[in-house]
């Protein structure tokens, strides 16, 4: 039998509540199958840790963890901390130096869920969005100076290199020639950004010339809301840079029917730092402690680190279970348009991964 090592990080908000959902049907799904085990390590860590030590995570935070076979994440988000403090404190303190630069995040609209789109109800809607997750708009270059004074400049460097452009284009294209249609979109604003941008553009078409078997297309971040919208059916992978992908995924996961249901991996494909999965959603304070939030999200995340490890079988049984659930409105939580709570949507996971009728 095999046990994988996770590290098990809830987080603020919902986060703790999704979470504890997810070991509960990863070790219901291990039970199952019989052929694995889960080793689960749980970490304090987030808001209330920063209240209590000044920090999201203590100093020595990422050894305690870089051995682990993953990281199952909940959210980083607390309203009395600011925002930049609690994410950069915590998960892009995990996701840089582990090297996580592909953020992976499926969307499709899964059985039972009704998206806003009209006419669309299945395969017309059946994306994956890499997001490159290392550097860009996010990679944390810039500053402020004369705090407070007329003169007072702040500023944010959108940081590109060659080798993390390449690097996520690769991935990319990879990822699009394993999916049916071969089909990529590279999204870009190089119209405007005619620096980095035009940088973006032309690594891709380098590295497109050592995929001559996928198909790929270039399409402006603004343009792309709107074929997003008016014209689902022509995307299946997309590629964007750290702020464009964050937006249109947040956007996909609307599409789709929820933020909810969404999941994520920020991987590390080299696999020389466990890469970490978590649902998009967020800390959501508001319905935190009222128990309907939608764990789907994280089950879906947990499916794509299921598939990660290596264990597909487990990750189909999870997936087919998770349809199972939405396909019935009973087990719908109020994003969805339900009443249905977080307790009972994880109840109704573990029975159908065992075969059961609730």
């Amino acid at each position: 039998m095999k046990t994988y090592r996770i590290a098990a990080i809830p987080g603020d908000g919902i986060g703790t509540e999704v979470v504890a959902a997810g070991v509960e049907v990863l070790n219901a799904l291990a039970q199952r199958d019989g052929n694995i085990a889960f080793k689960f390590d749980h970490f304090d860590w987030g808001g209330e840790y920063y209240k209590k030590h000044g920090r999201m995570m203590p100093a020595d935070g990422r050894d305690q963890i870089k051995t682990h076979d993953a990281i199952l994440f909940g959210s980083a988000g607390h309203p009395e901390i600011p925002d930049h403090i609690t994410l950069w404190g915590l998960r892009l303190a995990i996701c840089q130096p582990f090297d996580q630069y592909a953020n992976v995040r499926p969307t499709r609209i899964l059985p039972g869920i009704t998206s806003p789109l009209r006419h669309v109800k299945d395969k017309e809607l059946d994306w994956v969005i890499v997001r490159e997750n290392s550097e860009g708009e996010y990679a944390g270059v810039g500053g402020r100076a004369h705090h407070g004074s007329p003169l007072e400049v702040a500023t944010d460097v959108a940081m590109f290199t060659r080798a993390g452009v390449e690097r996520v284009m690769r991935f990319a294209f990879r990822l699009a020639r394993s999916r049916p249609r071969k089909l990529l979109t590279v999204v870009t604003k190089s119209n405007a950004q005619r620096h980095a941008m035009v940088m973006w553009d032309e690594i891709a078409a380098e590295i497109a010339r050592e995929f001559p078997d996928v198909t790929s297309d270039k399409m402006l971040v603004d343009a792309m809301t709107m074929r997003m919208v008016m014209r689902p059916a022509s995307i299946d992978t997309v590629v964007a840079t750290n702020l464009h992908a964050d937006i249109l995924s947040d956007l996909a996961a609307a599409l789709a029917g929820s933020l909810g249901i969404a999941p994520t991996g920020n991987i590390n494909p080299e696999r020389t730092f466990p890469s970490m999965f978590e649902p998009i959603h967020g800390s959501a304070f508001d319905i935190m402690g009222k128990g309907i939030a939608n764990p789907i999200g994280t089950f879906w995340s947990a499916v794509m680190m299921l598939e990660h490890l290596g264990e597909k079988p487990a990750a189909d049984r999870l997936m087919a279970a998770i349809e199972r659930v939405t396909a019935d409105p009973r087990h719908h939580t109020p994003d969805l348009g339900g009443t249905a709570r977080t307790a009972e949507v994880t109840a109704a996971t573990i029975d159908a991964i065992h075969g059961a009728n609730r």
